[in-house]
């Protein structure tokens, strides 16, 4: 993948996430990263580059909240949203969670913890997802 070259502001957001003690204050980053992607003073690389950065300091910073930012991890956790509605997750739906996940460079880890996440909040809404398993081969 080549390199975006940022522009001013983005290196400005840059620093700002940089220094965001808070996952809730790089939500407010990734919110107004949004609204300059919305007005163009953004392009769509940079907004990309600039949410995957936000991910990353996400996951060094303490709690369990979503940072929702424009990112591919958003871009996975919207279509494993997709699959979770019917509150069913088959094992064809896993197989292109995996296809998906290989695309985008989701690690297995990020998939458990995200899954982990979205069940959580599923479970305080008072919903259950059953998850189909697969069956080990037989020697």
């Amino acid at each position: 993948m080549a390199a975006v070259r940022m522009s001013r502001r983005c290196r400005r957001y840059l620093k700002q996430i940089q220094r965001a003690p808070s996952r809730y204050a790089l939500q407010e980053i990734a919110s107004t990263i949004q609204s300059d992607l919305d007005r163009r003073h953004l392009s769509y690389d940079e907004a990309l580059s600039l949410g995957n950065m936000i991910q990353q300091f996400a996951d060094r910073l303490p709690g369990d909240e979503i940072v929702y930012a424009i990112s591919d991890r958003d871009a996975y956790r919207r279509t494993l949203e997709l699959y979770l509605k019917d509150s069913i997750l088959t094992k064809t739906e896993q197989l292109l969670l995996w296809e998906e996940r290989r695309r985008l460079g989701i690690s297995d880890v990020e998939h458990d913890r995200l899954l982990g996440q979205l069940l959580e909040q599923m479970r305080r809404q008072g919903k259950t997802v059953a998850i189909h398993a697969f069956r080990r081969a037989e020697a």
